[in-house]
């Protein structure tokens, strides 16, 4: 559930109730390429950079000394192995829900394109972030309760 898009009540059941009664070729045509993109971001990509992470992680673990390079390295290709695990999953979610008619919304905006941490943050999975935001922060008075507020809050 965590990788996949967060979807809240009142953004599927309306989607349940008019559910097409037979299915659309449009909707398999779309969900079945956003399926496959998914499992390649999964098996090809997430599982391939996993090869080079897996190794130096178990090296260190066992207290074998890392280079500065393949540190950076072992680095760069776990971050790219989180994203395309996280975001494969999530495409194969929204694709196997729109074989059936059903929309989920978007969970990942290319977030390696971002231009600083807070755009990276936005496009991260994007239906966490809302979740938190409307269940927590919100709930906590945002910013419109002052500073103790705030900073109970994570301001």
């Amino acid at each position: 559930m965590i990788a996949g898009p967060i979807v809240r009540h009142n953004e599927i059941i309306p989607q349940f109730q008019t559910l097409p009664q037979e299915p659309r070729a449009s909707d398999f045509a779309i969900g079945a390429s956003i399926f496959a993109i998914g499992l390649f971001k999964k098996t090809c990509l997430a599982d391939l950079s996993a090869v080079w992470v897996n190794p130096v992680f178990s090296a260190a673990a066992s207290g074998a000394p890392i280079g500065f390079v393949e540190a950076w390295i072992t680095a760069l290709a776990y971050s790219f192995q989180l994203y395309f695990d996280f975001s494969g999953y999530s495409d194969m979610a929204i694709g196997l829900a729109r074989l059936f008619g059903i929309v989920l919304p978007l969970n990942f905006y290319s977030p390696y394109k971002s231009v600083n941490i807070i755009d990276f943050w936005r496009r991260w999975h994007i239906t966490l972030s809302r979740l938190l935001r409307d269940f927590v922060y919100i709930p906590l008075g945002g910013n419109r309760r002052g500073v103790p507020r705030r900073a109970a809050a994570g301001e």
